[in-house]
């Protein structure tokens, strides 16, 4: 009897054990997000002079433990770290090898779709400002989301391209919207909530960010109508939307398109020297994420950890560096 009773405390020690490591997150922040260009000084350029970004820093990186890491041989990547506001981005050109075109057909409703949205304080001034350097137009032009939908209305938004063809967001928020500091009047460019992604099935990806990761989500919208598609040049676009965040940093808001269900998917042979690749770089326990990467058959680019990171896929091929 007493065996049994030493058994079934061990067991609830050990359950106990279980319960405190899966409440705590395995990503502690969303540390910056990562953009892949092919002529860096064009890109510092128009991100400094245009949007605002400070640069921070610059390194490059070869060998071994980045091929694998990355799982691109024969690498070598330079990267530009800049910065706006509390959040940073990471420019980055693979210098060799040089990987796939973007497909010149791509739509915002494509999996690979992936954007960033950067904050303004007045986005008419923006937006004049924008076409001032002959940014290129995604949107038609800046769209006011209509007052019905109770989480998004009021929100003017823009879709652009920067100079290699990535799609860049502005938005402006309306009171009672967004965090407090993106009321702030001090500076046009503010700073970078959110990188959204497209995914064909928002349960799937909430298991990855929230369940597996610890992220939380923060919102959910579904969002439909004339301004919605001029935002995202689909027309007949209905998108299921929601935001997830960590502790710290922009959130991850996944774009899940209800209509028209057309979007092609990430090629599965995508690597990280191609153009379409971004990253969500994260801070993050990369012991725990193996451990749970493993259980739940994450997508690898690593074998593993490497000198304390991992690279890893979402459901739907999006990368994250885990650090």
């Amino acid at each position: 009897m007493i065996a049994r009773i030493l058994v079934a405390l061990i067991v609830l020690l050990l359950l106990d054990d279980a319960y405190a490591d899966a409440s705590t997150p395995v990503v502690r922040a969303v540390e910056s997000i990562g953009v892949t260009v092919n002529d860096m000084e064009r890109a510092v350029t128009f991100y400094t002079d245009v949007l605002g970004f400070e640069r921070e820093s610059e390194t490059e990186v070869a060998g071994e433990p980045h091929e694998r890491l990355y799982g691109v041989f024969g690498m070598r990547l330079r990267i530009v770290r800049l910065r706006l506001g509390e959040e940073r981005v990471e420019l980055m050109q693979f210098l060799a090898p040089r990987g796939r075109p973007t497909p010149v057909d791509s739509k915002s409703n494509d999996r690979w779709f992936q954007h960033m949205a950067l904050i303004v304080s007045d986005i008419d001034r923006a937006y004049a400002h924008l076409r001032e350097h002959r940014v290129e137009h995604a949107s038609s032009g800046p769209q006011v989301l209509p007052s019905w939908n109770p989480h998004a209305g009021g929100i003017a938004a823009f879709y652009f391209r920067d100079p290699d063809g990535n799609p860049l967001e502005i938005l402006q928020f309306p009171r009672g919207k967004g965090a407090a500091r993106w009321q702030r009047k001090d500076a046009l460019f503010l700073g970078v909530d959110h990188t959204a992604i497209v995914v064909a099935d928002t349960d799937a990806s909430v298991r990855f960010y929230r369940d597996a990761l610890g992220m939380q989500i923060a919102g959910a919208s579904e969002n439909y109508g004339p301004e919605q598609e001029r935002l995202n040049n689909v027309f007949g676009a209905r998108l299921r939307i929601t935001a997830l965040r960590a502790a710290h940093g922009p959130g991850v808001e996944l774009l899940e398109y209800l209509a028209p269900r057309t979007g092609r998917p990430m090629p599965p042979d995508s690597q990280a020297n191609d153009d379409w690749h971004w990253q969500v770089n994260v801070s993050a326990d990369v012991a725990a994420a193996d451990t749970v990467g493993r259980e739940r058959r994450f997508h690898y680019v690593s074998p593993g950890p490497v000198d304390a990171q991992l690279m890893v896929r979402d459901p739907d091929g999006h990368a994250l560096l885990l650090r």
